[in-house]
């Protein structure tokens, strides 16, 4: 009975160590290629791994809902890109009209400065190294540390004739 039942479970072939081998293999081949696509899923992110699912389909109209709400999906995050484009050019644009009113008011502090200056270097004396503004320009050192510019003392020559 054991042997007839042997014979029927396994069929002709139960035997045949060769037939065995080759199913061993195709069964290891099918494990390895399954965990080969588990993995491929889970590195893909989304939309790809829609890709790879949508290429299977059992009719035409299966296929043209599947790729129509993939189509829809794809429209969504597009229009969500566009507006997500237009809110930082907006916030760009605010931006540089900050920056270009700071240049602009910067600009004429400058230039009322530099006004200043012309006239008050005619009123210090001649003897005194601050008459040159080009010299003290020269000898003015930025700091980094403290962040402002260290300019030489004011120095007043006195020169005697014997």
């Amino acid at each position: 009975l054991q042997m007839l039942e042997q014979q029927v479970v396994g069929g002709e072939q139960a035997k045949n160590t060769d037939l065995r081998e080759k199913h061993k293999r195709r069964k290891n081949y099918a494990a390895e290629r399954r965990l080969q696509l588990v993995a491929a899923l889970q590195q893909s992110d989304e939309e790809s791994s829609d890709w790879v699912l949508l290429n299977v389909y059992d009719s035409i109209q299966e296929e043209v809902r599947a790729k129509s709400k993939l189509l829809e999906k794809m429209q969504k995050k597009l229009r969500a890109a566009e507006t997500e484009i237009k809110d930082l050019q907006s916030e760009f644009e605010l931006e540089k009209i900050n920056y270009l009113g700071t240049i602009r008011r910067l600009e004429r502090e400058l230039m009322l400065f530099q006004q200043l200056l012309e006239k008050v270097q005619t009123l210090v004396r001649r003897d005194c190294n601050y008459s040159n503004l080009e010299k003290i320009k020269c000898e003015s050192v930025w700091e980094e540390e403290s962040g402002c510019w260290k300019i030489p003392e004011p120095i007043i020559q006195k020169t005697r004739l014997p």
